[in-house]
């Protein structure tokens, strides 16, 4: 047999087991609300080939692939434990099992590292939390994505309605046929039909209330069956307490915006400063894509060099509120053709800082350029650190952090030396950290942070939304502090 045809019985062996492994994620999900990850990235309803992928990138812990053959055994001894909502990690369990010199068999190994979700202590499933979109532009169809995505038993997060503005004629067919497909980030991943007479779209089983409304004091959310409902608001239309208090309406209980709060409105980034939100807080913010792009990796730099200053230029994608061509706008450079120029702008990132850091003393400031590129923006980051390191310091810092960190949610590390924009959309972290670009020179550091604007902003709110909702699921094995 030749050296191609055995890489290629290896292949298609690794195809069969992962195909083993798509009825047990899917019933584990379904039935126990366990979401099984490998390295932070899901495996819930994901291809064949998806799940190699996903395998593959292990090469980034140890330099070689992670084998199916090694975590399969790990997903068949969760199937005969009596789980609790949780997330699971096999990837982690891999990893620290292969650390481990106890030679436990692994179904005891795995008892072990995930007694939490199996105690007495376990979560208990919860009644599905009600949440509804305000607008349903770029973020808004992306958050109904995820959201109908991460449905799973229905003992999570559950969109019952969006609220818009009345369109011409077919206004419900328009707005359905844009959920269903989206010219960057692809075709919607099941079914949507639409239910005209009785206003309604339905995403993979999922009803979903149109609602039209110019005013959201007109709303009587408890007239559509909605209680206790998480409203997000992705309009950006009011920032401030005041304002976002208007939609606090009969079956509203919390309102998160998708945009920086102002005055007193808490500016949330998930991973960073979700723990101070109080649990009588009703108004909150997601703060900015930027603001969530570089929070994380600053926090990560600030913990383990110091930081006594910085400054931050984002190469950002165009947006809605600039022109197509040169028109009339309220900023002075964003009437300029979008898809022709390169903007300088504004940004509030660098302010926002202060606000999810609020222990961080350094001065950070920020600028920004628009670029004709629709999507996936990168953020570059100039630290002077209370410390000299090396480049290689550094690097191995933020990379361990990605992968066994209470960040590794937020951050993720690339080392391909031909990387560009594009590679990244899709990409639910809040940032990347691109190994080949990063600059350290003594206690000067240089980082260069790819985020999907759109897509990785969108993950961040959800995880905020899961974190006040009371469905945020605990991690076993639970990541190193």
């Amino acid at each position: 047999m030749t050296v191609n045809e055995d890489s290629f019985t290896n292949w298609k062996n690794r195809e069969e087991i992962a195909e083993s492994m798509i009825p047990i994620i899917g019933k584990l999900h379904r039935e126990r609300d366990v979401t099984v990850l490998l390295h932070s990235r899901s495996l819930v309803n994901k291809s064949v080939v998806s799940i190699l992928k996903t395998h593959r990138f292990a090469r980034q812990i140890a330099g070689e692939e992670l084998s199916v053959t090694e975590t399969l055994p790990f997903l068949q001894a969760l199937t005969t434990l009596e789980l609790g909502p949780s997330q699971i990690d096999i990837g982690m369990l891999a990893a620290t099992y292969r650390a481990d010199d106890r030679g436990l068999p692994v179904a005891e190994f795995t008892a072990e590292a995930v007694a939490g979700a199996t105690g007495p202590d376990r979560i208990e499933r919860r009644e599905p939390r009600d949440v509804v979109l305000y607008g349903f532009g770029r973020i808004g169809r992306l958050l109904a994505r995820l959201l109908i995505e991460k449905a799973g038993s229905g003992n999570g997060l559950r969109l019952r309605a969006i609220v818009v503005r009345r369109g011409a004629g077919q206004d419900i067919v328009k707005r359905a046929s844009l959920l269903r497909r989206d010219s960057i980030h692809g075709q919607f991943q099941g079914t949507i039909t639409v239910d005209e007479a009785n206003s309604k779209i339905i995403a993979n089983g999922n009803e979903i209330k149109v609602i039209y409304s110019d005013d959201p004091t007109s709303v009587d959310y408890t007239a559509y069956g909605i209680k206790n409902a998480i409203l997000i608001d992705n309009t950006g239309k009011w920032r401030d307490r005041e304002g976002l208090s208007q939609h606090l309406r009969p079956g509203v209980d919390k309102v998160v915006l998708t945009a920086p709060g102002k005055g007193d409105v808490l500016n949330v980034v998930h991973g960073v400063n979700h723990e101070m939100i109080e649990p009588d807080e009703r108004i909150l913010s997601c703060a900015s894509c930027t603001t969530n792009a570089i929070v994380p990796p600053l926090k990560a730099m600030a913990d383990e060099y110091g930081v006594l200053r910085g400054h931050v230029e984002t190469v950002h994608s165009f947006t809605n509120d600039q022109n197509l061509l040169d028109n009339y706008h309220n900023s002075d450079r964003r009437g300029r053709s979008a898809p022709l120029n390169m903007v300088i702008t504004e940004t509030g990132a660098a302010s926002a800082v202060a606000k999810a850091l609020p222990d961080l003393k350094a001065r950070i400031t920020g600028s920004s350029i628009r670029v004709p590129v629709p999507d996936v923006s990168i953020a570059i980051l100039g630290l002077r650190l209370a410390r000299e390191t090396t480049r290689e310091e550094v690097l191995d810092h933020l990379r361990n952090v990605s992968l066994a960190s209470p960040l590794k949610r937020q951050i993720d590390f690339i080392s391909a030396p031909d990387a560009v924009s594009s590679d990244f959309i899709g990409s639910r972290h809040a940032s990347i950290v691109d190994a080949g670009a990063t600059k350290v020179e003594g206690d000067d550091a240089i980082l260069y942070l790819w985020y999907d604007n759109e897509f990785g902003y969108s993950c961040q709110v959800i995880r905020v939304v899961q974190h006040v909702s009371g469905v945020e699921y605990p991690t076993y094995p639970a990541p190193a502090v």
